[in-house]
This record gives structure tokens, sequence and C-alpha cells, in this order.
């Protein structure tokens, strides 16, 4: 996919709520933590060396328990190559008859 098609999709994923977005969606999450500290989890990498989206999510978890009292904020990085390569094809279906 082209880089400009792929900053549409980014343009158009700008107002998603990431928490609600799958976890296949997702290139990484990083909780930032106190004293400019940070944990990253490389979910691509994850999804890549063959964990289930459920085995992330729960990696994800107790991260999140574990370092609860220190998280200042959490980013979720989107993966927009895959949602724009799952989503497309469905997209031009329904405008096709348009």
């Amino acid at each position: 996919m082209s880089p400009d098609f792929l900053k549409k999709w980014e343009r158009l994923l700008e107002g998603v709520d990431k928490q609600k977005i799958p976890i296949e969606f997702l290139k990484k999450i990083i909780l930032r933590l106190e004293h400019k500290r940070q944990r990253t989890v490389n979910i691509e990498r994850l999804l890549r060396d063959g964990l289930e989206p459920d085995q992330i999510e729960d990696i994800v978890s107790k991260l999140l328990m574990e370092f609860d009292d220190q998280v200042t904020n959490i980013e979720f990085v989107l993966n927009v190559q895959s949602i724009a390569e799952t989503v497309q094809p469905e997209t031009d279906n329904l405008l096709r008859g348009l």
C-alpha cells in the first residue's frame, strides 16, 4: 500500500477510541510511567511470534496491574496497514454498487 493511502487511513483513524480496537490492529502499547520511564509491549512482534490475541491481552493486563500506581498515560499505536488491509476490501464491496 502506498504511503499516501496509509496517510489517508491515519487521518481517518485519528478520532477512533483506541481502547476499543482489537489487539490485532495495534502495533504497540506504551505505558508511560512516573519519572519519565516507560514500558512498551510490541503487539506486532508478539503476534508474529505466534501468540494469540487473548494471550497478549493477558500480558497487557498483568503489566497494567503491576505498574498500576505508576502509570501516567497509555499510548496505543495503531497498525494502520493492518487496519486498511482488513477494512478496505469491505469498504470497496459496500461502495461498488453506488
